[in-house]
């Protein structure tokens, strides 16, 4: 009902007839070409006011202003044309001049300040709203995958994680997303979730990405990089705009399944001060089924499967990682007398591991997303010298989320409030991001629970023993009695589809402990506020800006994933920074940007952050651009390296805030006959603090020579960045070629790390005695610390992009980016670095807008060489690749509308972005797109 009385007030508003004293007309051409150009934009500058061309290229403008005044026409991909209004009924003739290049578009991301791509002084990637219409990708956000040096992992259907250079994860904590100016990543996790919480397609105004370090001006975590998403506004971009989009995904473990996008912009100026815009988006779909059943043991793929492997542990299988050593079980049930004297000696010692369930049996593989935003935007005098800015976003769906486990993430709500005051020179805002874990869980320990809730594992394990042991007693052999004694263990077993499993399954999912249960709690928040200044009227010889932030983060998953048992955990975190810029030499062609930051968080030591670079403008027309820069970025851990306190089946992951370390401990762990012997108890806790001051290296206890683990406490890392490159036009005669190329090295210190260690339940690491017997007799447990690793990593690369027109006006694009590091894996055995970067990437692009009237088309193919995949939920190596996506597109001008067919991957040869996730088949989809 609020949509439909939304929708009629604002065609009534947009309907409405202005009564203008001034009459415009006129009409709008390429000047290369001489067609008209329809879609045009005509506005008074400096105010709301305006109109556009209809599809003849012609525009009638209606105002209440008297001459004089300025018109500003313009088009996307075009330069813009002022024009001086003398006279009522005056006409205008303009004739628009295309770019040159896409390298002579704007972007402000790089020093905060309007500058050409071309004269940027570090490297910057941008897609436009007319490059997002000409994308043959699904989505905008699936379309920069096509960026240069850019990479896309796909973790489901709706949740893509984007990086550049290097280090990549799904937890991708290095690299920042800002929306309009927020960030949007998740306050508990500390990563953006795709475009969970962005934008809706046809609201998109600009994308601009930034590979390498952006810390100098935007503190903590711009790490590896940062992407813009801005949006585009009420005042500027008016009207109602809807796209619907229909398909389906088709993958050989799901099938063919339909798929929904549906999108609607309604924006309205109700007058020179006042302006507002609301958007929706609703995505509906199957997610990739991850069916990856191989046998894993250490992170690596081993031999067997659950017929020939009595310990199989497959990994889109859970519930198989709980394992023991049935001799062990055998000798305490005949010290019971439950087993004959003499029994144990039947059983050998060997792992079992309980039947797991399938992921497929878990996942409800609904991909959902619906998205609202809206703002008001307000300017008290009239035009946009200042602007008053309230903007909302809302985001709620379903995705599938892959760390150390997979966690199926549904009824995921985040949501962000912005209050913003804009000037000429400056900014101030202050938004508010909150989130909720709906109905979230970790699938495997629901697959570990559910197991647990139809039979628990000291059961089970006596089951198995006990029918292998009367078995062999009996004249079996040891294959038939361990048939047998799965067999009878598995008596009762809660099979998928049946009304005990989803009992089972909804009791298991809707408990928060891990012990019995498998929920993902949250309702974390994040508080942010910051400012810049430039001081360009006040100050002549440089352009100087100065700004800072403040952010603190409401930890609040009532002890589930953090250590916030007693309520919220609240710290902080600030920067401030200033930035010089100084212009050189005759036609200002040699350009000084020097920046400065210094970041503290709570928990941590300052930082400063310097950024200096050089850049030089050659050639006629500055379009021989050459350019060098230094900087350094950090970043601070995460809210989970800190004050993360969870079991998470593998490991106990503690996070190490100083006041962290004794507010988790463990449950209480069984300890073996001597161990009990040893301690007169049967259990024992551990405090999370032993993790860091008594605990064994993983590596020396794998190699049999135990070594006390040097685990200091996490603090921020470190990179220091050095980037050349070169922008410019390259005449051949019949056509210009754009060229951009950058190399780099970067070199990291304090790189953050979880690192596993090995805790005995006794004893005191280094003894000798105590916890040498605890190793002995397996009274230890495995945590996960959270800390920085010693070793000497850097990485290095080069990108090169070729861009021109070929066979009369064809548009081809050529990219490479060539990815590496070094690192000395005995300088820290326990780490693992997880560059997780094809070494070689290659990207084409081949389209024309134009092909005849109204009809278009434009493919992508994309090329990566295969490459080494680490993570604490699996290892491999993923192999090369090649993916072509492409499109076709009709202009139908009198409706104001777009029909697209495309299809991604359309050769539908299957592939893995990362061990564990769904192999990602082929997308097919149709749109229309009306008055965008």
């Amino acid at each position: 009902m609020i949509k439909k009385i939304l929708l009629i007030a604002f065609i009534a508003f947009g309907s409405l007839a202005m009564v203008g004293q001034t009459t415009i007309t006129g009409t709008v051409k390429d000047a290369k070409t001489g067609d008209t150009l329809p879609g045009a934009n005509i506005k008074i500058y400096r105010k709301a006011l305006g109109t556009t061309t209809d599809f003849d290229g012609n525009f009638v403008l209606n105002i209440t202003d008297n001459p004089p005044f300025t018109l500003e026409i313009s088009m996307l991909g075009f330069q813009m044309v002022k024009v001086e209004i003398t006279k009522n009924n005056q006409k205008v003739e303009v004739s628009l001049v295309e770019n040159e290049t896409s390298l002579d578009e704007i972007v402000v991301s790089a020093s905060r300040t309007p500058e050409r791509i071309m004269e940027s002084p570090v490297t910057v990637e941008r897609m436009d709203s007319r490059a997002i219409k000409n994308t043959s990708a699904p989505s905008f956000y699936d379309g920069l995958e096509n960026l240069k040096g850019v990479d896309v992992n796909t973790n489901s259907l709706t949740f893509k994680s984007v990086n550049t250079r290097g280090f990549a994860t799904f937890a991708n904590t290095r690299f920042m997303q800002l929306v309009d100016g927020m960030d949007n990543s998740s306050p508990a996790l500390n990563f953006a979730l795709g475009n969970l919480l962005g934008m809706s397609e046809l609201d998109v105004n600009t994308v601009e990405l930034l590979p390498g370090a952006s810390s100098a001006l935007y503190g903590a975590n711009a790490f590896n990089g940062i992407m813009f998403m801005t949006s585009k506004s009420p005042f500027d971009d008016q009207g109602i705009s809807i796209s619907l989009k229909t398909g389906l995904t088709s993958q050989e473990a799901a099938g063919d399944n339909s798929y929904t996008d549906f999108s609607l912009r309604m924006a309205h100026a109700f007058s020179e001060k006042f302006a507002a815009k609301v958007t929706f988006s609703a995505l509906d779909g199957t997610e990739w089924y991850a069916t990856d059943y191989r046998n894993t043991s250490n992170g690596k793929y081993i031999a067997g499967d659950r017929n020939s492997d009595r310990n199989y542990d497959g990994l889109n299988v859970y519930g198989d990682e709980v394992s023991t050593n049935i001799n062990g079980v055998a000798q305490t049930l005949e010290s019971l007398g439950i087993l004959p004297s003499g029994a144990a000696a039947l059983v050998p010692s060997e792992n079992i591991s309980r039947t797991g369930y399938n992921e497929r049996d878990l996942m409800t593989y609904n991909a959902e997303s619906i998205k609202v935003g809206a703002s008001l935007n307000y300017r008290p005098f009239g035009n946009d010298r200042l602007e008053i800015i309230w903007n909302s976003k809302l985001g709620i769906g379903n995705t599938i989320y892959q760390g150390l486990n997979r966690y199926n993430i549904t009824n995921f709500l985040m949501q962000q409030h912005k209050l913003e005051l804009r000037g000429k020179n400056f900014f101030v805002r202050g938004y508010l991001t909150s989130e909720d874990a709906g109905d979230s869980f970790d699938t495997r320990f629901a697959a570990i629970n559910i197991n647990r809730e139809w039979k628990d594992d000291n059961t089970w394990f006596g089951e198995y023993v006990g029918a292998y042991a009367l078995g062999t007693l009996g004249g079996l052999t040891s294959d038939e009695a361990h048939a047998v004694a799965r067999q009878t263990a598995e008596s009762g077993r809660y099979e998928p589809g049946t009304p005990e499993f989803k009992a089972a399954f909804d009791k298991v999912t809707a408990d928060p402990d891990l012990v019995t249960g498998s929920k993902f709690q949250d309702q974390t928040k994040l508080y942010h506020t910051d400012a810049n200044y430039n001081f360009q009227d006040v100050v002549d010889w440089a352009e100087v800006q100065v700004g800072g932030s403040y952010r603190r983060y409401s930890l609040n998953s009532m002890g589930s994933i953090f250590t916030d048992y007693d309520g919220p955990i609240d710290y902080d975190e600030y920067g401030v920074y200033s930035q010089m810029q100084k212009k050189f030499l005759e036609e200002d062609r040699l350009k000084l940007t020097a920046s400065l930051r210094y970041d503290k968080a709570q928990n941590f030591d300052g930082n400063f952050s310097p950024r200096i670079s050089l850049a030089y403008a050659a050639g006629e027309n500055k379009n021989q651009n050459f350019r060098a820069s230094f900087q350094t970025g950090f970043r601070n851990p995460t809210t989970q390296d800190q004050y993360i306190g969870l079991n998470a089946g593998s490991a106990y992951l503690v996070g190490s805030a100083p006041d962290n370390l004794d507010r988790y401990s463990t449950p209480a762990i069984t300890l073996s006959g001597v161990g009990q012997a040893t301690t007169g108890s049967t259990t024992a806790t551990i405090v999370g603090r032993a993790a860091y001051e008594n605990a064994f290296s993983l590596a020396s206890v794998l190699a049999g020579a135990p070594e006390v683990a040097e685990t200091d406490l996490v603090k921020p890392e470190k990179v220091t960045a050095y980037e050349v490159g070169y922008r410019g036009i390259v005449n051949t005669g019949e056509s210009n070629i754009t060229i951009d190329l950058s190399a780099y090295y970067n070199s990291y210190e304090d790189f953050i790390s979880s690192k596993n260690v090995i805790v005995p339940l006794y004893g005191q690491a280094g003894d000798n005695t105590l916890s040498l017997l605890a190793l002995q007799n397996g009274d230890r447990a495995v945590f996960s610390a959270y800390t920085n690793s010693t070793a000497d990593i850097s990485s290095y690369g080069a990108s090169i992009g070729l861009n021109t027109k070929v066979l009369n006006g064809f548009n081809l694009g050529l990219n490479y980016t060539y990815a590496k590091f070094d690192f000395d894996q005995s300088t820290d055995p326990d780490f693992e670095a997880g560059f997780n970067t094809p070494e070689h990437k290659f990207k084409l692009q081949f389209g024309k807008r134009d092909l005849f009237e109204n009809f278009g088309f434009n493919i992508n193919l994309r090329w990566q060489d295969e490459y080494l995949w680490e993570s604490t939920f699996h290892d491999t190596v993923i192999e090369d690749r090649t993916v072509i996506d492409a499109q076709v597109n009709y202009s139908i001008p009198k409706w104001k509308s777009v029909v697209k067919l495309g299809g991604a991957n359309l050769t539908g040869q299957e592939y893995f972005s990362a061990p564990g996730v769904g192999a990602i088949g082929s997308q097919y989809y149709i749109s229309w797109t009306i008055n965008n």
